[in-house]
């Protein structure tokens, strides 16, 4: 309330001092006609009171008017209809200049949506069209077992994945993204997502440690899967030799720990940032830094919360809380 006061007052300053000149004009004209002293002063008082009453009533209408733009501080159509009544010339011209920028930046708001409209809808179809070659290779493979068939199924198989994280990353913002958030058995959903990296297990000689944990959560099966893919896959890309094993305390929090090459201390409070890729990264050119940001990005959307701990040349422990239940499930 001070604060708005002086700064008020501040504003109002060049009208308070040529109002107080206008006084001092008056009272001195007066003393040089040969005006009696209380002749001066009690005009000169009036003056000042009815300037007082005045500074006061329109700091009152100020402060209301300033509330009522501060309630609007987010500058829409409905906000925009309700500026409260014009008091001057210059405020009618904000106001007027305030409709055109909101006008703009409607038509702007139009513009990226449908460009980001027609990118998804694009970057879908592309996804689709992709599937169907990488679908027959996979099937081509099948007949043959070789070190090489083998090796182009585990490519391939990385191949898909950075396709399905292309159309991840364009849905994460999207308005239709199709989340079913309902109570799922975790086993069903580990089982699945492990399965698909079988072959690299077996290729690399790397052992799984997992035991059903009999447990179910309230989540999106889909999304979720994603996240534990990208952790897998994270996990087999930096452990050269070892184990990775998959565990669920009583309080549902899932951890994936690895025997791998870790993470350096700089690195660890960053690597869900978008883009970030630390040493481990630079050392591997294929590295993009967007698999765990879109971990983050989907975790945070569902509810759940993921954490990284991790010791160089030891390992890593991700664990994904999915405790909280304060999504409605459907």
């Amino acid at each position: 309330m001070m604060k708005l006061f002086l700064k008020y007052i501040k504003h109002k300053c060049r009208s308070i001092v040529v109002s107080a000149f206008f006084i001092l004009i008056f009272s001195v004209s007066l003393v040089l006609y040969n005006f009696p002293l209380q002749a001066v002063i009690y005009p000169s008082c009036l003056c000042i009171l009815f300037g007082f009453i005045f500074l006061l009533s329109d700091f009152i209408h100020t402060k209301d008017k300033h509330k009522m733009l501060e309630s609007m501080r987010s500058i829409t159509d409905v906000a925009v209809r309700k500026f409260p009544r014009t008091d001057s010339i210059e405020d009618e011209d904000y106001q007027k200049i305030i409709h055109l920028i909101n006008e703009e930046f409607n038509i702007r708001q139009m513009d990226a949506n449908r460009k980001y409209s027609d990118m998804l809808d694009y970057y879908t179809v592309w996804v689709h069209q992709i599937k169907t070659p990488i679908a027959s290779m996979k099937l081509n493979l099948q007949n043959e077992d070789s070190a090489l068939s083998r090796k182009l199924s585990s490519e391939l198989f990385r191949v898909e994945q950075y396709v399905e994280m292309v159309l991840t990353f364009l849905r994460l913002d999207s308005d239709s993204t199709d989340y079913v958030i309902k109570e799922y058995d975790l086993d069903s959903i580990i089982k699945c997502t492990v399965k698909k990296f079988a072959g690299e297990f077996i290729s690399r000689k790397i052992s799984l440690i997992y035991k059903p944990v009999n447990t179910t959560v309230i989540t999106d099966e889909k999304w979720l899967s994603f996240v534990i893919e990208q952790v897998l896959s994270n996990a087999l890309k930096y452990t050269p030799s070892g184990n990775i094993s998959i565990t669920v305390d009583n309080e549902k929090k899932l951890c994936i720990r690895d025997t791998g090459i870790g993470i350096a201390p700089e690195d660890l409070p960053r690597i869900f940032e978008n883009g970030f890729t630390g040493y481990n990264g630079r050392n591997d050119k294929k590295a993009s830094g967007i698999g765990l940001y879109l971990c983050r990005r989907i975790c945070t959307n569902l509810g759940h919360d993921i954490k990284a701990q991790s010791k160089v040349d030891e390992g890593t422990t991700v664990t994904i809380d999915l405790s909280q239940t304060e999504l409605s499930t459907e």
